[in-house]
C-alpha cells in the first residue's frame, strides 16, 4: 500500500484542497515484457466529522491496515465543517465529493474503476450524514454506503444549533434547524423521495454506539428504513461517540460493504 496526499485547485471550491489518498500496489510487470500491467481496484470514498479534517482517519485509526486487507483505495477529501454541502457562501462541497474528486482521482490514478460495484462512500458522524447524502443523491455511483454515529438529522432537533453557521451553509434566510425538514438536504425527506422514485438503493450498513449522543437519531432513521422497506445492516453495541469505536468498527463496515 502507499500513503500520499494530493493538493489540487478545485474548480467547485475556487481553491486548493488537500486530499489522503490510500493506493493499493496495481501495477505488475507482465513475464518478458518490460511496460507495466495496471489492474483496476475499489475505491472507498471515506468522510471526516465535524470537528476533524482529512487526516483524522489516517491518524486515529488503522485504516491503512484495513485496506490493505482488501485491496482497495481509501480517498479522504477535505471539507471543513460545511456538512457536504453546495453552501450557501458558494463553496460547492457535495459537487467536489460526488463529482468532481472522482473525476480528478481517477485522472491521477489510472487504476480507479468508475463502475458502481467498485465504488463506495462512507463516514462518521458529519461524514456519515454527508455518506448516506451522496448515496441517496447518487445511487447510480455508490454500491455501498456505511454510517458511523451518523449526524443524520440534519434538523438538529433537541440538540444545539449554530444558527449563523447554519444560514452559511444551508440558506441565508434560515431562522431555526426545523425549516430544513423537507428539503433536499433532510435524509429522512430525501429517503422518503427515492423510494417514490423507486431507485436502486445501495447497500447500506450503520453503527451507532449505545451510549452514543445520536443514538436516538440513528435508531429514527432505521424506523424509516424499516417503514419504506428498503434494506439495510444495522447494529448497536457498546461505544459513545469517539474514534475508539470508530476504529473498530470502520473493520464491520468494510466487511459488510466488501462482502
Amino acid at each position: 500500500m502507499a500513503y500520499l496526499e494530493i493538493n489540487y485547485y478545485s474548480k467547485a471550491l475556487n481553491c486548493s484542497v488537500p486530499v489522503s489518498v490510500i493506493l493499493p500496489e496495481i501495477a505488475k510487470l507482465e513475464p518478458g515484457v518490460g511496460a507495466p500491467k495496471v489492474e483496476s481496484y475499489k475505491t472507498l470514498y471515506l468522510f471526516h466529522g465535524l470537528s476533524s479534517d482529512h487526516t483524522a482517519w489516517m491518524r486515529r485509526t488503522s485504516i491503512e491496515r484495513y485496506a490493505a486487507e482488501y485491496g482497495i483505495a481509501v480517498v479522504m477529501p477535505e471539507v471543513g465543517r460545511s456538512w457536504y454541502t453546495d453552501t450557501c457562501y458558494g463553496a460547492k462541497y457535495f459537487t467536489f465529493v460526488t463529482e468532481e474528486l472522482p473525476e480528478v482521482c481517477r485522472s491521477y490514478f489510472k487504476g480507479m474503476s468508475a463502475r458502481r460495484e467498485d465504488n463506495f462512500v462512507a463516514g462518521l458522524s458529519m461524514g456519515g450524514y454527508g455518506a448516506v447524502k451522496a448515496a441517496l443523491h447518487c445511487p447510480e455511483k455508490y454500491f455501498a454506503c456505511a454510517s458511523l454515529s451518523g449526524s443524520l438529522d440534519i434538523t438538529r432537533k433537541g440538540r444545539a444549533l449554530n444558527l449563523e453557521e447554519w444560514r452559511a451553509i444551508f440558506d441565508f434566510n434560515l431562522q431555526a434547524g426545523a425549516e430544513l425538514e423537507g428539503t433536499v438536504h433532510d435524509l429522512y425527506h430525501l429517503t422518503r423521495v427515492k423510494k417514490n422514485e423507486g431507485i436502486q438503493f445501495p447497500k447500506f450498513y450503520f453503527w451507532c454506539g449505545t451510549e452514543d449522543i445520536l443514538l436516538r437519531v440513528n435508531r429514527e432513521y432505521r424506523d424509516l428504513l424499516t417503514e419504506l422497506g428498503v434494506e439495510y445492516y444495522y447494529e448497536e453495541s457498546e461505544g459513545n461517540h469517539s474514534w475508539k469505536w470508530w476504529d473498530l468498527h470502520i473493520q464491520d463496515a468494510l466487511r459488510c460493504l466488501l462482502s
